[in-house]
């Protein structure tokens, strides 16, 4: 299974709309707070090539982008195919 990763904060829809489509899937993740200003925050921003919002998902290291685009690529059937590498 892939190495997924996901840059979270406190109180975001957005963070707990991809988390629970992860979990539904029954993929392991690994979350990290990301509070604004903090420097998981700037590894976030760097690693995905500067988007400032949560949460940042990473899947084999790739940047795949917020929710929108994790539910985007459940949608158009890729998401699984992502998740098997």
């Amino acid at each position: 299974m892939a190495k997924v990763e996901i840059y979270t904060t406190l109180f975001c829809p957005y963070c707990e709309r991809a988390k629970a489509l992860l979990s539904r899937k029954g993929v392991a993740f690994e979350e990290m707070e990301a509070p604004h200003g903090s420097q998981a925050r700037r590894d976030a921003i760097e690693r995905s090539g500067g988007r400032t919002t949560v949460p940042q998902i990473f899947i084999n290291g790739q940047a795949i982008g917020g929710s929108d685009d994790l539910v985007a690529l459940e949608r158009a059937g890729k998401l699984d195919a992502l998740l098997a590498t």
